[in-house]
Order: C-alpha cells, then sequence, then structure tokens
C-alpha cells in the first residue's frame, strides 16, 4: 500500500500548493510552446520537487499534449503518477552516480518516446553525481534530441558545477508556511476521514519544519499508533515533547544562573534513559535558536512544536545574553568532542551546563566577557529604571574633603585596578565603568549633554585611572606607558589637572603631543568629554599610585616591553 504522501501527490496544477511562481511559469511555457530542455528544481527536502517534475511530464504526454488542462484519469498521466511510464525515467543520482551510468543514459536517450510526447528524465539528489559524471553529462545536457526534456532536483544546488547551471531554467521551491502544510493536513484528512483536533494539527505542522513529507509522514504515524482518531496526548508522546520539555528545562537552568537545577535536568535525562550524547546535540540546537530569535525580535513558526513552547523561547531569549548563548553552544561543542574521543557523556554534560550555568566559576575569555554582558545588561537596566531615592549629594568642591564614609552593601563596589589578565583588566574596567556611570544616574534629572559638570568625584576618578590608562594603551602602547607616569589631582567645572612627577617632564610632553587618546578614554568610560591640563609638580607623587620613572627607566621598559630600539641622531660634522 502507498503512503500518504505518494497517494496524496498533487495530480494537476491546481493542487499545488505553496508554489504558485513555479506552476505559472510552467504553465505558460507549456502554453507558449517554449518548454526548455533542461530544469534545474531547487528546494529543501519535502517542498515538492518530485511531484512537479511529474506535473510537467503529465502535462508533456497527456492525450492532445502538450496541455496545461490535463485530466489525471488519461492513461499516460496515471502510468507516470504509478511511476510505470517507459516515457518518464526516474533516477536516483545518489545511487547511480558514476560514469558508467550516465553513459547508459546517454544511450536511451536517442530513444525516441513510446507515446509520441516528450521523454522526460528525472534525476532526484543530482548534486550527488561525481564530478566525471557531470563531465559525462555535460554534452548531452547541452545539446539534447529535440524530444528529451531533463529536470535535476536538488536541495544543494551550491554542488552542481556551474556549466550545469548555466545550460538549466533554474526554479527554487520555497519552504511552505505553517498555514499552507496545516490546510494540507486537513485536506488529507478529511479525504482520508481521520479525525485531528486542530491543536494537533497545528503542532504536526510546526514539527514539519516546511516539509509536506514530513507533515504527511507525521499523520500515518499517528494514525498507525492510535487509529483515526488522533488524540493530542498521542501527538504529544509521538513528536516527542517530552524531550523538548527536557531541553527547555535545562536551557531555563542557564537562564537562571541556577546549577543545582542545571544538575537535576541531567539527572531526570539520565533517569528516562535517552541518549546524552543526542541530548547536547537538541540542547544546542535549541540554544542557536535563542540566538536567531535574539537577532530577530520573534519566533519562527518553525522553532516551536507548541503555542506554549514558543513563549518559554521567547522568554529565554529575553533573558540570556548573547555572549552567555554563544558560550554555551561552544562549551556543548567541545563536549561532544570529548565524548567522540572516548569521554564520560554525562560528565561532559554536566561540566558544560556548570560552566554555562556559572560563569564566575570558569576563568576562560568567553566566561569573563559573558560577566561583561550581563554587567552591562544589569547597568542598562539600573539606567532605564527611575530613581527610587533620594539622590546622594555631591560635595562641595571647596569644602575640606570629608572622612570616607562607612561601607554600604547597596552602593556599587570599589573599581579594582588594572592588574592581572588581559581579560581581568577587561572586566575590571567595565566594573570600574559602571561605578562612576552608577554614580550619574543617581541624579533623577541628568543633562544629555556631556559638556555639563560630570556628577562624580576626583576620587572616583583615580580610581578609574588605570582603566583609563589601559584603554589608551589598547590604542598606543607607548602613550599608555607615558600616561602611566601621571596621576590625576583636581577636577573643576569638567576640566581634569593630571600632575607628573619633575623627572617626567619627557612624558609629560609626550602624553600632550597625543592628548586626544585619554580624552576619548575618559569619554568612553565616564560618558563626559574632560578637558585634560597636564601639570609637573616639584617633588614626588602620592606614594600610594605613584609609579613615575625618569627617562632613563622609561626608555629600558620601552625596550623590554615592547622591543623599542633606541635612535640617536648623527653628529654633524
Amino acid at each position: 500500500m502507498l503512503s500518504l504522501y505518494r497517494r496524496h501527490r498533487p495530480r494537476t496544477f491546481e493542487d499545488v500548493v505553496g508554489q504558485e511562481h513555479i506552476v505559472r511559469t510552467l504553465r505558460n511555457a507549456i502554453e507558449l510552446d517554449k518548454v526548455h530542455h533542461a530544469y534545474l528544481f531547487v528546494g529543501s527536502r519535502g517542498t515538492g520537487k518530485t511531484s512537479m517534475a511529474k506535473l510537467l511530464a503529465c502535462a508533456l504526454n497527456a492525450e492532445g499534449g502538450p496541455r496545461t488542462d490535463f485530466s489525471p484519469e488519461d492513461p499516460a498521466c496515471v502510468a507516470i503518477a504509478r511511476g510505470t511510464s517507459l516515457d518518464v525515467v526516474e533516477m536516483d543520482a545518489a545511487s547511480h552516480n558514476g560514469v558508467d551510468d550516465i553513459r547508459e543514459l546517454r544511450e536511451n536517450v536517442a530513444l525516441a518516446p513510446m507515446g509520441g510526447g516528450k521523454r522526460v528524465y528525472i534525476l532526484d539528489e543530482a548534486h550527488m553525481l561525481s564530478t566525471a559524471a557531470w563531465n559525462a553529462f555535460l554534452k548531452t545536457l547541452e545539446e539534447p534530441p529535440p524530444h528529451v526534456v531533463f529536470v535535476l532536483a536538488t536541495t544543494e544546488a551550491h554542488k552542481v558545477p556551474a556549466t550545469i547551471v548555466d545550460r538549466c531554467h533554474r526554479f527554487d521551491f520555497h519552504r511552505p508556511s505553517l498555514q499552507q502544510i496545516a490546510s494540507v493536513l486537513r485536506k488529507v484528512s478529511a479525504e482520508e476521514g481521520i479525525e485531528v483536533p486542530d491543536p494537533a494539527v497545528t503542532m504536526i505542522a510546526r514539527s514539519a519544519t516546511g516539509s509536506f513529507r514530513d507533515a504527511l509522514g507525521t499523520l500515518e504515524q499517528l494514525v498507525t499508533y492510535g487509529g483515526k482518531e488522533v488524540k493530542l496526548d498521542d501527538v504529544l508522546e509521538v513528536l516527542g515533547v517530552a524531550d523538548a520539555e527536557l531541553v527547555l528545562d535545562a536551557a531555563e537552568a542557564l537562564a537562571n544562573h541556577d546549577a543545582g537545577a542545571a544538575l537535576m535536568a541531567v539527572e531526570k535525562l539520565s533517569a528516562s534513559g535517552r541518549d546524552l550524547t543526542q541530548f547536547m546535540r537538541e540542547l544546542a540546537a535549541h540554544l542557536r535558536h535563542l540566538f536567531v530569535v535574539q537577532t530577530l525580535g520573534d519566533v519562527p513558526d518553525s522553532f516551536a512544536v507548541t503555542a506554549e513552547h514558543t513563549d518559554r523561547l521567547q522568554s529565554q531569549a529575553e533573558r540570556i545574553p548573547q555572549a552567555e548563548v554563544l558560550r554555551a553552544i561552544e562549551l556543548l561543542a567541545a563536549a561532544l568532542s570529548a565524548v567522540k574521543d572516548g569521554s564520560d557523556p554525562r560528565i561532559q554534560l554536566e561540566i558544560a551546563l556548570l560552566k554555562s550555568a556559572q560563569p564566575k566559576a570558569d576563568a576562560s575569555v568567553q566566561a569573563l566577557m559573558a560577566r561583561i554582558e550581563r554587567l552591562e545588561q544589569a547597568l542598562g537596566g539600573r539606567a532605564a529604571a527611575p530613581a527610587a531615592e533620594e539622590p546622594p549629594r555631591r560635595p562641595e568642591r571647596d569644602a575640606e574633603p570629608a572622612p570616607p564614609p562607612e561601607p554600604d552593601a547597596t552602593a556599587p563596589p570599589e573599581p579594582p585596578r588594572a592588574a592581572g589578565t588581559p581579560p581581568e583588566r577587561a572586566v575590571a574596567r567595565a566594573e570600574a565603568a559602571a561605578a562612576v556611570a552608577a554614580s550619574a544616574v543617581a541624579d533623577p534629572e541628568p543633562e544629555p549633554e556631556s559638556a555639563v559638570a560630570p556628577d562624580f568625584d576626583i576620587e572616583q576618578l583615580k580610581s578609574l585611572w588605570p582603566a583609563v590608562v589601559e584603554a589608551v594603551c589598547e590604542e598606543n602602547q607607548m602613550v599608555g606607558a607615558y600616561l602611566a607616569n601621571g596621576r590625576p589631582q583636581a577636577l573643576e567645572a569638567g576640566c581634569l589637572t593630571v600632575e607628573f612627577g619633575i623627572e617626567s617632564d619627557f612624558a609629560k610632553k609626550t602624553v600632550e603631543r597625543k592628548r586626544e587618546l585619554p580624552v576619548k578614554a575618559l569619554r568612553t568610560l565616564t560618558g563626559h568629554s574632560l578637558e585634560i591640563v597636564y601639570e609637573l609638580r616639584d617633588g614626588e607623587l602620592d606614594a600610594e599610585s605613584s609609579s613615575s620613572m625618569d627617562e632613563e627607566q622609561l626608555l629600558e621598559r620601552l625596550k623590554n616591553e615592547f622591543g623599542a630600539t633606541e635612535v640617536f641622531d648623527d653628529e654633524e660634522s
């Protein structure tokens, strides 16, 4: 007995769903007697490429043809639909992809059609032909007998040689929409006497991911499973929605940074007896869906089996930063690679989930970047929210400095110095900038212009200074090294005074020549454009933060750290 998909192939051009642009072009070509000798049908699986090729063959071989209004009951059309026509040759290029197969085809091409119409050769999965086979086929495709039409069907057009594509008329088959697949399911169900509730139809259509064949195959599987009265619970069981719930639960643990829930998801998965390696692949695919949703802003129809899954996808995409999504995908890929090399799947899955759920437990660059992105998101949330409490008063500029306040648990942490590895310094810069920016957010009516007086004081700038030096180093290592000898001393009306020790005159002059770099770094980290004045100070700077070097020491450092070479001008003769 034929499968549902084969029994319900389109029998006329009017039955085709979702490919109206191809139907119109082929009908016009037949009616105007301008049928090309070679066509290339390109599209994903189950979109109707072979069915369209058979309809073209029916139109060319029908009684009184070529004609577009052929009857599906015409003997020639019935034979083509059944696959018994001598004038329509179907060839699976995946299993017949050698030179000998093409030579046999070339010999048969010369035979005249038995019914007086056209001999139609349908090559399915044409991209599977070998290079030698393509070369043997090229001459025949270029100059075939007048009674022959070739139809090459493929899912991967990029693998078809350009010399072949140039000799064909190409048609791209669209992936059908959710509504189009659902309409076909309802039509077939009515003709077959199958009762399917609308929610089940929608779920089957979603799971088909744009393939009519997969949708009808699932419907047939459900009929075999529970009879012609399809129940919603049966659909959930056959489609593996329970597996989807496990994937969603694991992703939920990552979104909540809940390491315990992640381990419980692995335990539940292991107890169910499901394949851990396959689960890792499905979780990676789900995370890829989250990344697409974050990029597009909504959930494509093919991404979820049920409406509830759609809502959870959208929620998770809004709560997990993109950096964490990409990092989790990389961790799962590494876990799959380790399993392939013989490692235990459960251990690798648990490690991947724990690292994803707890970025602080991972010292990798990706983990630190994920922490930076989460910090930026948190800061953005504070900036967007209105100030709930009275903003703290700024200290008077001319008043005596007040003693340091007691630590406040609600205040932002003091920015760390720029030390350690480059990723750690990146985190330090982000946290320092967050501290300064958070101070500005506290003002209930902040001015948008950066020219106004900044809402932070010199002490905060001193804490931020290592991050400024680090940012300048990224632009120009030498200028950053010289800037490290200076220390911010005063901030008045948007003007920052930076002092250098008397022995660092050379460093001061060098920084002044590139004064735009520190200004840019400060603007990036604080959001304000400050004027910077550089001064020399007679005596040593603050011992706590001073790292001043004389010219000789600085030159030695440049030689050691940056490979600099000292160049002397030739003495005048």
